[in-house]
């Protein structure tokens, strides 16, 4: 995907990473930032475990997702603010 395609997917992916993991985000710019690091963060980390980058929009956007919810709980646990209640 090109780089343009990962700062948009980014930013979605960090919205809805936001909305998941803590129910109001931590404002638009922080949500869309850590998107974009935790989309390729999470694409580093698939390319090392399977040898091979995420293919096809589905699968590089729930990459992208897990990438980016991981980030944020790392973030949660830094500035330890409680996680959201299922």
């Amino acid at each position: 995907m090109h780089l343009i395609g990962f700062l948009i997917m980014g930013a979605i992916v960090g919205w809805l990473a936001g909305k998941i993991m803590s129910g109001h985000g931590y404002g638009i710019i922080w949500d869309i930032v850590l998107g974009i690091v935790g989309s390729f963060l999470g694409g580093f980390i698939f390319s090392l475990i399977f040898g091979t980058a995420p293919t096809g929009l589905v699968i590089s956007f729930i990459v992208a997702l897990i990438g980016a919810i991981v980030l944020v709980a790392i973030v949660h646990m830094i500035r330890r603010e409680p996680m959201r209640a299922a």
